[in-house]
């Protein structure tokens, strides 16, 4: 028999499970869609659980909502007789429907902040990469230094854009109205060397 925690297949398998016994059991529609919402996020979370470490609380979650969470729930839902499940109030002025919809409601505000943090890992990377290339190359607005050997060569910033109204790019203050709206002057004519 095997040991440890679930594989994505039988993640998916388990998902694939209640979806199936929730409609099976016709649960009203409140209650599926708010199931298969849960189970999207779980599946959308799934190949990136790596990310989340072993044995992080919050990839417990994850498979603990396919294994146990929601066949709990839709299982304790469907066990009870429809209409006395759907009308009587059983705690705090809820029936149980009610309460099953306020269960996977939230399993999916869980789930979604779960896939956040998985994501937010990945976004990370690219934030601690661009401040090791800033670090390494200079800001990207200032054009940036190539390490090239003793004496840092200089990239040059991009050239203006046409159109850019800004004086300061194009010609400086005090352009003229030609250079404010971003044409250039006239360059003056070359002369042959002598």
């Amino acid at each position: 028999m095997r040991s440890g925690p679930p594989t994505t297949e039988q993640l998916l398998g388990a998902l694939d499970a209640i979806e199936q016994q929730a409609r099976d059991g016709k649960v009203p529609g409140v209650v599926l869609s708010r199931l298969l919402r849960v189970t999207r996020v779980v599946r959308e979370t799934l190949p990136r659980l790596a990310n989340l470490g072993l044995g992080s609380a919050q990839g417990y979650s994850v498979m603990a909502t396919a294994t146990d969470y929601l066949p709990v729930a839709i299982g304790n839902y469907l066990r009870l007789p429809r209409d006395w499940a759907d009308t009587r109030p059983i705690a705090a002025g809820k029936s149980s429907v009610m309460l099953l919809v306020d269960q996977l409601d939230l399993l999916g505000s869980t789930m979604d902040k779960v896939y956040d943090a998985v994501n937010r890992a990945d976004a990370e990377a690219i934030i601690v990469h661009g401040a090791f290339l800033e670090e390494k190359f200079g800001p990207a607005s200032a054009g940036g230094v190539l390490g090239l050997g003793p004496d840092p060569v200089r990239v040059a910033p991009p050239p203006p854009s046409p159109g850019n109204s800004d004086p300061g790019r194009v010609g400086g203050p005090g352009a003229s109205d030609a250079g404010v709206r971003g044409t250039s002057p006239s360059p003056a004519p070359l002369t042959p060397p002598e």
